[in-house]
């Protein structure tokens, strides 16, 4: 018998799926309490604290579960990083589901142990990279083929009734600015073509500034000439 003070404190997480499966008459709580207890005594570990979903799917992702997100509030609170559960399914039923709320919880340097199986967890099995891989590349088509379509959306929109995103033009902002540039640019006292900082002199001096009240740069007062 391990010695108490020995002993890793955790807390134990039940799931039973079907609300007919939950009431004082039916076993599932019982059973999954007393495997967990069973395998707590015998391997070091002290329960602490208990946390039951009743009537929820395996398939639920762990963040939906009102238990299991109680459970998470109570172990970032008190400093136990140990749950137990009776098996991987009364975890999460779903494959996908398990594997990416047991990611979760390791993130959190939470450690998840099965009384039926302790190191399912832990081993690397080929089926579960391979379902991590799977599950990393659809995420990943996933948000290509948001991007796309949002892409795409905002292309028909612009040809539908012109531009919809990002800052407007010089000629939308100040049509009489850009009239003004254009005009410097073509015509000099001096005979000769102004330079972009001349015309952007000249149009500090009639009182055309940016937005911080400074002259505009050359670059700026070359996007004006080509609008």
């Amino acid at each position: 018998m391990v010695g108490k003070e020995k002993r890793v404190k955790s807390i134990a997480y039940l799931r039973t799926s079907s609300a007919a499966n939950v009431g004082a008459d039916k076993d599932s709580d019982r059973r999954q309490r007393a495997a967990i207890e069973s395998f707590a005594n015998a391997n070091g570990y002290e329960v602490v604290g208990e946390f039951y979903d009743a009537a929820v799917s395996g398939g639920d992702p762990i963040a939906e579960r009102p238990g299991f997100a109680a459970m998470l509030d109570r172990i970032a609170g008190n400093g136990v990083r140990t749950i137990l559960v009776e098996s991987p399914d009364r975890f999460a039923r779903d494959l996908a589901v398990q594997l990416a709320g047991h990611d979760h919880l390791r993130s959190l340097g939470i450690t998840l142990i099965p009384a039926s199986s302790p190191d399912f967890f832990i081993e690397d099995t080929p089926t579960a990279v391979l379902v991590r891989q799977v599950l990393g590349a659809i995420a990943q088509f996933e948000k290509a083929t948001t991007v796309a379509k949002l892409r795409a959306a905002r292309q028909r929109k612009r040809e539908a009734v012109g531009k919809v995103e990002g800052r407007k033009s010089w000629a939308e902002l100040s049509p009489e600015l850009v009239a003004t540039a254009k005009r410097l640019r073509r015509r000099s006292p001096k005979g000769h073509q102004r330079s972009l900082r001349e015309v952007a002199d000249e149009l500090a001096r009639l009182g055309f500034t940016n937005e911080r009240g400074a002259r505009f740069s050359a670059s700026s007062i070359a996007s004006m000439l080509s609008a």
